[in-house]
Order: structure tokens, then C-alpha cells, then sequence
């Protein structure tokens, strides 16, 4: 059995630090040769102009293939698209097309842009058109927090599917059943593009689980557990997380699943461990 295909997800700097520390993950990963990376578009759009200045530089000094995110938030369908045509003019084949948070977070509240794209079905739509893009979307194995329910999200996903979308990546999740559930269901409404998982390994999971409450996403009791009492353990908790993510994976991986997306936090280390004992190996170490 072959080893999986995988992506990375980064997101842009905001000080000479973060490029540094950017591109030293992205270095590291790079050697195991990913499908491609994706850079992140910040609430209300508010990284878009250091969104484009990180996909440029991954692309010219690492040769990768990146896929941007794109929002429908505080941009008219005008300047969405004039960004889209910019990026497939400069040899950009993949985008990821999202909603998008509003500038005060996952908290705030989505309001669509009177002269935007209201949705991500819409953006879709709209992306499609350009053409010489494939899309990628979201998908959410324990339903986006502002779904009626999980039939009407699964439905907001088929809908994206109709308008073009070429595979979906869901939000992270640490219950595989939670995931396996969600695409059983996906593909009984119709659904038949790929739903690739999302991974997060949850090194700082204070963090993970202030977010995870935020998105609709749950943390176990047990994976919890796991970390009561080395909050101040940095190196510990790494461990521990970096077990939790290759059992994840491994459980993915045996039942099927043959591609990974990797929430990295602009950090190799982990990740790097989870896709090695999924089988990935080291283009350069070969080739010393």
C-alpha cells in the first residue's frame, strides 16, 4: 500500500520572525513532496495583501504549488475575481474558496457584502468561471456552528459541489467516527467529490480547544486527559499530541482514506513525525 498524499496548510506572517519561521516549515515539509500547500486569508479579509506576498514567496523560493484561500467578506465580486484572474495569470492552478470569518473572528457575526459574493456556494460559482482553477471548499464533520442542522450543512456542501468545487477539506476533528459519519451522509445527499480530513495535531490544546469550541468542532474528555498537568511542558505535550495525530491518521489511513490536509500553525515538527509514519520520507535524505 502506498503512502498517502498530503497538504499543508500555512498562513501568512506578520513580522520578519514569522517569514523566517515560515519558511523554515515550509523548507522541512517541502521535502515531503506535498500535492501542494494552501495560504490563509484572515478574518475579514484582513490578510490579503500578506496572503499574496507568502504565496509568491513559497512558490518562487521553494517551487511549490500553492493553493490561496479566498473569502466572500468585505470584497466585491470585482476585486474577488480580479484577485483570482491575478493568481491564475501568474500560473496558479488550485484556490481554496471560503465564506470567510468576519473581521471580529469565528465569534462575530457574518454579514454578506452588498456587492460581494454572499456564500461560498456563490464564490464557487463565481471561481469556476474564471476558469484554469480547480476549488477546493470546506467541509465540516460535526456541522458548521451556524447550520440548522447537519442535513441543511451537508447541503450547503452539494450545493458547492454543483457549482464546480473540485474536492472539500473539512475542519479538523479528533473522533474518526465523527468524520466517517459525516461522509456516509455526504455521499447518501449526493455528494461525490473527495472530503479530505483535515488534521490538527493539538500540541497547544488549550488553544486547539478554545478554537474547537468556537468552530463547532469537539475535543474529547480523553485526548484532555491526556494532557492534564504538563500545561508548562512544552516538549510533553508535543509528544503526546504527535502520538495522538499518526494513531488519527493510521486509523484514517487503514480504512481508506489516501489523503491528509495539515493544519501546521506555521510549525514542521510534529506534522512532519504524523506524515513519516504514515510512510512519507524525505526527498533530500534519499538523495544524501
Amino acid at each position: 500500500m502506498s503512502a498517502p498524499s498530503v497538504s499543508f496548510e500555512f498562513f501568512p506572517p506578520k513580522t520578519e520572525a514569522g517569514e523566517k519561521a515560515l519558511i523554515k516549515a515550509a523548507t522541512r515539509l517541502t521535502a515531503l513532496n506535498p500535492k501542494y500547500v494552501s495560504v490563509t486569508y484572515g478574518a475579514g479579509g484582513s490578510t490579503r495583501e500578506p496572503t499574496a506576498r507568502a504565496v509568491t514567496q513559497l512558490r518562487r523560493s521553494l517551487g511549490l504549488d500553492v493553493a490561496p484561500h479566498l473569502t466572500c467578506v468585505d470584497a466585491s465580486n470585482a476585486v474577488t475575481l480580479d484577485i483570482a484572474r491575478a493568481y491564475s495569470a501568474e500560473g496558479i492552478t488550485k484556490v481554496v474558496a471560503l465564506r470567510g470569518d468576519p473581521r471580529g473572528g469565528v465569534e462575530g457575526q457574518y454579514r454578506p457584502p452588498t456587492d460581494g459574493f454572499a456564500y461560498a456556494s456563490d464564490l464557487v460559482e463565481g471561481l469556476c468561471a474564471v476558469g484554469g482553477l480547480d476549488v477546493y471548499v470546506s467541509a465540516y464533520p460535526e456541522t458548521h456552528p451556524e447550520a440548522s442542522s447537519r442535513q441543511v450543512d451537508i447541503d450547503v456542501l452539494k450545493r458547492k459541489q454543483d457549482n464546480g468545487a473540485t474536492a472539500a477539506i473539512t475542519q479538523f476533528f479528533f473522533s474518526n467516527q465523527d468524520y466517517f459519519e459525516y461522509r456516509e451522509k455526504a455521499t447518501l445527499a449526493g455528494v461525490t467529490i473527495p472530503i479530505i480530513p483535515g488534521i490538527m495535531v493539538p500540541e497547544n490544546i488549550g488553544g486547539v480547544s478554545r478554537f474547537a469550541k468556537a468552530c463547532g468542532a469537539s475535543v474529547p474528555a480523553g485526548l484532555l486527559s491526556r494532557f492534564s498537568g504538563i500545561e508548562d511542558d512544552e516538549e510533553t505535550r508535543r509528544l503526546i499530541a504527535t502520538h495522538f495525530s499518526i494513531q488519527q491518521c493510521e486509523d484514517l489511513y487503514s480504512q481508506g482514506v489516501d489523503e491528509f490536509h495539515f493544519y501546521t500553525l506555521n510549525r514542521s515538527e510534529s506534522v512532519y513525525a504524523v506524515c513519516h509514519a504514515l510512510g512519507l520520507r524525505d526527498a533530500l535524505a534519499d538523495v544524501a
